[in-house]
Order: C-alpha cells, then structure tokens, then sequence
C-alpha cells in the first residue's frame, strides 16, 4: 500500500488563494505595447479537491501557472500557496508538476527516471527506491519499470509523469494538460489516479482543454477568458446561472388547453394569466409570451407538448402528482441538463481579442523578459525537467 502524506495543516483550507492578481507583459524593450494576461484574477482552492481551471488559448492560464510554480512574478496582487506566498522555497517544496509536454531522456527506464528526479530534489537513493515501488504500482508501471521510455505509450509516459511528480510527496498537483494526446483507455487511466489520489488526501490543480474530462473529475471549475476569471463554482452552479432552462412535456388526454396551462402554472408557482393565454401553434411555432410563462403546443398526433420553465426536482414531483390527479397521461418527460461546453461557450464568447495574450504568455516570452525579477529558469523546489519542474535543490 502506498503511503501518501495527507495534507499538512494549514491556517485555512485554501490550498490555494489568489486575490486580485495581475502580470502584465511587455512586447520589446523600448517602445513597446503592454498587454495584461491577467487582470484581478481571484480564487480559491480547497484542501483536497480537484479543481479545474478551463479557458481558451490565451486565456491567461500558462502565465497564472507560472507564477503559482515560482517561475515568474506577479506585476500585483497576491498568490499564496499552502500558505506560503507563491513561489517561495517553502511553497515549491510541497508542490508536485507534470508539465503538458514532459521530456525524459530516451536512454532512461522508468525507475532510472526517478531515480534522476528523485536525485535533483534531493532525495536519498534508499528513500528514492522505496517510494518509486509503491508509485509504480500505483500508477500501473511495475512490471514495466526495466523498460525503456522509448518504447511507453504517451499513456505510460504521463503515467510515469505523475509518479515523478509524486516522487517528493507534495501535497499540492498542478498539472497541466495530463490526458492531452492520450486515447480514451489512457485518459481513463489518468482519471483513475486523480481520483485515487484526492481519496488519498492530495489537492489538485488541473489545467486542461478537455471539456469532458474536466466534467468527470473535477469537484470545482474556474473558467478564464481574456486574463479573467469569468466563473467559479461546481458544474451545478455554473449551469443554473445560465439561466432560461426549460421542462418539456408531453401530455396526451388533454380536453381543455387553458385549464392545463394553468394547472402547470400553479405547480410551478408561476403567475396564471387571465385569458387564452398558453395556446400557441406547432405549425407557425406562435408568439413566445415573455418572461415566465407556461407555452402549450397541439401536435399533429394530438398530443400536447407544454413548455415550462425549470424549477426544482420538488415542483416536477408536485405537477406528476396534479397531472395524475386530473386524468392527464404523460407520454415522455424532458428535463434539462446543461453541460459544461455550454457553460464555457457562455461565459467565454469570441476568443478573437485574446490571441495577444497567447502571444504574450507564450511566443514572445523570454527568459530574460523577467531577469529584472531575479527569477532562475531552474527553481528550488520544482524538480527540474529541462530548465527546471518539481523539486529541485540546490
């Protein structure tokens, strides 16, 4: 069994707190355009959780994960990390990585990987050796550890990708992209570990693209667009702000079109309009009464579609109850479900205004962009991976 260090105490359940965070980039030395990637990005995450981040290209991601991993510095605000102001040594230390495009020599095998991550953080070779047996069997890898890389499915390497991130025990993930490129029997792999590693108390900050998967893994989602956060919360609460979700039912039985209008009106605690108010015609498809109205529609079979708008599981309840009660058959019932693709077609619109923020996080940033800040490519506590992830010591 694998022993995972659950999370250290902290002085709040925010693993980790951004408030009103900014960077703003330059696009050369003299004379150039300043383009703000992040604007007063705040949120939190929780002790234990996994919590999405989702956004367009150049949404401001690459440069909020940059600045939590200490690699560059904020232009204002704050950002703590278990406490810990971002980037600081004692932050880094409890902070694992997998970066969306992990690079491991193709001579190595897998426990020779983490035996050279395991090296740069600082780790003893004994210590070293008994923490890569238990996360090679805890990421599916111990029968394949003599191996080398070069032959691992891009499965296999994120796989190993987590294990090393894993290696210092962290209890904080921040991984960015882990199923991208991956076949669905990969990305269910992965999903199994992230779950297996919050029920072994882990936090995990989650960068990715993939609507779905963000969907089946993560208990809370943070939707960014142009350097802003543009929502935060569940699945669920993101999807009741949309707003204008709508019950479709369809009833057969119906002698009076008006006296079932109102009687889903009523259910629904909705206001019950004086008149021939619900009647509308399938074929013209009629007037849409505003606000929040009960719409009827006489099908071709006979069969009366009603359109109510959404409330609560209990009213859906209440008018089966009342239906049955007034000799009203219910041939099929549709209930909304929003998925998080609306969502974030809702919140984020046109991505047009943000490709200079991509450019800016991305293709026209340099090392020496941040010299100014003091900031080394290789940083304690993130053990080195090309110029520097995950942990490490110098």
């Amino acid at each position: 069994m694998l022993s995972v260090t659950v999370c250290r105490v902290i002085a709040s359940d925010d693993v980790i707190s951004i408030d009103r965070l900014t960077k703003t980039y330059r696009s050369g030395l003299i004379g150039g355009r300043s383009i703000a990637a992040l604007r007063h990005v705040s949120l939190q995450t929780r002790r234990g959780e996994i919590f999405g981040l989702l956004g367009p290209n150049g949404a401001g991601k690459t440069t909020l994960i940059k600045i939590l991993l200490g690699v560059i510095r904020s232009s204002g605000g704050t950002a703590r990390v278990l406490g810990q102001p971002a980037g600081s040594i004692a932050a880094r230390k409890r902070v694992g990585y997998l970066p969306e495009s992990l690079r491991i020599d193709r001579h190595h095998t897998a426990r020779s990987a983490l035996l050279f991550y395991g090296g740069m953080s600082g780790l003893s070779r004994d210590v070293i050796t008994t923490r890569s047996d238990e996360l090679l069997r805890l990421v599916g890898l111990k029968g394949r550890d003599r191996e080398s890389v070069k032959r691992f499915s891009k499965g296999m390497y994120q796989r190993l990708g987590l294990a090393q991130a894993l290696l210092h025990e962290p209890d904080l993930l921040i991984l960015d992209e882990p199923t991208d490129g991956l076949d669905p029997v990969g990305r269910s792999e992965v999903r199994r570990l992230l779950l297996e590693l919050r029920s072994r108390g882990k936090t995990i900050f989650l960068n990715s693209h993939i609507l779905q998967e963000v969907e089946l893994v993560c208990d809370r989602v943070a939707v960014m667009a142009a350097g802003q956060v543009r929502g935060v919360g569940t699945i669920d609460e993101l999807t009741e702000r949309l707003g204008d979700r709508q019950v479709k039912w369809d009833l057969s039985g119906v002698d009076n079109e008006q006296s079932l209008g109102r009687l889903l009106a009523d259910a629904a605690g909705l206001p019950v309009p004086e008149g021939e108010a619900f009647l509308r015609s399938a074929a013209t498809g009629g007037d849409k009464i505003g606000g929040q109205r009960v719409l009827l529609d006489r099908l071709p079979s006979g069969v009366v579609r009603a359109t109510v708008p959404w409330v609560d599981q209990l009213v859906i309840d209440r008018t089966i109850d009342r239906l049955r009660a007034s000799g009203v058959s219910i041939v099929s019932l549709t209930t909304p479900r929003r998925s998080l693709e609306d969502v974030f077609l809702s919140l984020v619109g046109s991505t047009e205004a943000e490709v200079d923020l991509d450019i800016a996080a991305n293709a026209n940033w340099k090392p020496g962009n941040d010299a100014q800040d003091g900031v080394e490519s290789a940083v304690v506590g993130l053990r080195a991976e090309e110029n520097a992830v995950n942990g490490v010591a110098r």
